[in-house]
């Protein structure tokens, strides 16, 4: 096969690209080792920041997002008991859209489809070659040996996928935090119209939403923890705990949908283009979920590649190949920063000293007797501008 972009991992980056580049007339193949279903089965973030939801509109896929998607003006942080908001569009005029990624991952492939785009699963032993040269993909579907020339790789693969593996030497930077997210998804109405932040001496908690009709929710645990542990009753009991008493009165409980700990990780590969080859997404950086960037950096990624492709297929210029990296990383660190200060603030630290603590509780209180502290706040929150 030859094509113009070959693009490994069948994920909303690698599907995001495929459609934008499918749109202006360039040729792309998307390559993903699992099948759809399980793709689909992926549970994740949920808050999309609205230059992710124009991109998505001007991919064409947009309409349903649109149609069933939750805009949000604001989220509140619960500490101490007490509930404060942050007014998202009163501090910034932006809102959030809450949709679901499963859903999202769902409208990109059936606008792949509706493109007779070509997005290939099973594909297994995926290698990328002479990344520097002539590049190409070799993989197997079925026992039986492929191969795709094309002028450009994406790897788009996540955090554990070849392609940043298949660059000889590159620079990265990682923090481990010491505990995970206990997540648990209810058919169960949401406890609040908006996201609640909850800070507590148990732990950080979290309340969230996919729909009027189907609620996430999270809590701190220690990374010794396994979901065998933790029964539905005992992890509505704990969730309780760590809420103020007037939200956990009205806390609706369910049996869970599904149930998973995620360890939470800070990591960046500066190293986001090696010759023809180009990182997007979890295959270049991984952010705590406390600030809702993962997905959504993603798209910044997807957003500048995206433009520098069609820059160099529409006028041949390779500025913005060139100037990739760079622009992607500036965001990039951005919203590490972001995602490390929200962690930081609401978590239960088990090395923290009393001074810590002490800060800890300076800064948050700091930020709700500051409209410039929450206003920096909510500007990264509903996306700094690409």
């Amino acid at each position: 096969m030859r094509v113009k972009v070959g693009i490994i991992g069948g994920g909303p980056s690698g599907l995001l690209l495929s459609q934008l580049l499918d749109l202006k007339g360039i040729s792309n193949v998307v390559l993903e080792r699992r099948t759809r279903d399980y793709v689909l089965g992926r549970i994740r973030a949920g808050v999309l920041e609205h230059g992710f939801c124009e991109l998505m509109r001007e991919a064409k896929c947009g309409e349903r997002m649109d149609a069933e998607g939750e805009l949000h003006d604001g989220f509140f942080i619960a500490d101490q008991g007490a509930m404060r908001r942050v007014d998202l569009k009163g501090l910034t005029g932006e809102q959030v859209m809450v949709y679901g990624q499963t859903e999202l991952t769902r409208d990109l492939y059936e606008a792949r489809e509706a493109m007779l785009g070509n997005v290939i699963h099973k594909a297994e032993d995926v290698t990328p070659h002479d990344m520097t040269g002539a590049p190409y993909i070799t993989y197997t579907v079925g026992g039986e040996a492929a191969r795709v020339d094309c002028d450009f790789i994406i790897g788009a693969d996540g955090f554990h996928g070849v392609s940043r593996r298949s660059i000889p030497e590159i620079v990265e930077h990682e923090r481990v935090y010491p505990f995970g997210w206990l997540g648990v998804l209810s058919e169960t109405p949401p406890v609040s119209p908006e996201l609640i932040y909850a800070k507590s001496e148990r732990g950080f908690a979290l309340c969230s939403l996919r729909s009027q009709t189907l609620s996430r929710y999270y809590i701190q645990v220690p990374l010794s923890d396994s979901v065998d542990d933790w029964s539905d009753d005992a992890f509505w009991a704990e969730l309780k705990k760590r809420l103020p008493t007037e939200v956990a009165a009205k806390l609706v409980t369910g049996p869970s949908v599904e149930k998973s700990i995620a360890p939470l990780r800070s990591y960046v590969c500066e190293t986001m283009r090696y010759g023809k080859m180009f990182l997007a997404g979890d295959a270049a950086h991984i952010v705590p979920p406390t600030g809702a960037r993962g997905l959504n950096s993603a798209a910044s990624d997807i957003y500048y590649l995206y433009h520098a492709m069609l820059d160099f297929y529409e006028n041949g210029s390779e500025a913005g190949l060139e100037a990739y990296g760079s622009k992607a990383l500036a965001r990039v660190w951005k919203g590490q920063r972001f995602s490390w200060g929200m962690t930081t603030l609401l978590h239960d630290f088990p090395e923290n000293t009393s001074f810590d603590n002490r800060l800890q509780q300076t800064d948050l209180d700091y930020l709700f007797s500051s409209e410039s502290a929450q206003k920096s706040l909510a500007e990264n929150y509903v996306g700094l501008p690409f």
